[in-house]
Formats: structure tokens, sequence, C-alpha cells
């Protein structure tokens, strides 16, 4: 049986206290990062900003590189996930999936303790330090590396 590919971002905006992260709720319930199936026509960057315009309702540049990936089982389906860092632009509304999600930003800290699985915490860990080592990350705006997610 074939490997599904996903991907996924991890939103990110900088406040006066420190970097938040955005999550929201799956479908039933728990706190994840946006992410869904990499469509044949799609990279995965693409897909993790549709995803994250789909399931957050927001628009924003992903970062060159994903942070990771993780396996998954998922509709009967063994899944590769690559999960990017999505630096935050703007909410996008009406969005898709308002009506069945929750959004919410969070602190490291706050994000950390609402993650339920351990491979969405270690990745959390790794966006959060690559982004106090990457000054560019900071800016990654308009003008700034990244991939427009349109």
């Amino acid at each position: 049986m074939e490997m599904l590919r996903q991907a996924g971002a991890i939103p990110y905006r900088r406040q006066d206290d420190g970097w938040e992260f955005l999550l929201v709720t799956s479908q039933r319930g728990n706190w994840i990062f946006p992410k869904g199936i990499v469509e044949p026509e799609e990279t995965p960057e693409e897909a993790a900003a549709k995803e994250c315009r789909e399931e957050a309702g927001i628009r924003g540049r992903i970062l060159p590189r994903a942070l990771g990936s993780y396996a998954v089982r998922k509709w009967k389906h063994d899944c590769s996930v690559e999960i990017y860092l999505l630096h935050y632009q703007e909410d996008v509304e009406p969005w898709e999936e308002k009506h069945i999600r929750e959004r919410r930003w969070c602190t490291f800290q706050e994000a950390s303790g609402m993650l339920k699985k351990p491979e969405l915490r270690q990745i959390l860990s790794m966006a959060r330090n690559r982004l106090e080592g990457d000054s560019s990350a900071a800016r990654a705006g308009p003008d700034g590396a990244g991939f427009a997610t349109g």
C-alpha cells in the first residue's frame, strides 16, 4: 500500500512578549497544526499554505526548508507528514472550516501543553529553536524569503 504524503505548517507571529503559535482543533477536538494531503499538482509547501487558509483561516509565507516530518496512520494508510513554518500575515474571512474548527494563538508553553502527540511537541520545539536562531524568520514578510500562500 502506497504511503500518503501530507504537509502542514506551524503558523507563528512575533508579539511583544515573544513568539506565538497558532493551533487548530482536529475533527476529534484535539489541538493540532493545520495539515492535509499533498495533491499531485501541489508542492508540499503549497499544500501546507492551503491547509492554513482552509483549516485556520490565515494567510502567510511558508519559510524554506521543512522543520521535520513524522509518520501517522490515517484512513487505514500510513502517512508521512512534512511540517513547515508559516509566517503569519493576515486572517482570511470567511474561512472554509470555521464552522468545524477552533483556532487559538498560544505561547510556546501553552501550545506545548495543549498538543497531545509527542511528535507535534517535538516539531514545535524545533520551530522555536529555528525562530530563535534565525533572524530572517522574524522578517519573512512580503519582501522576505519564503513561499507566497496566495
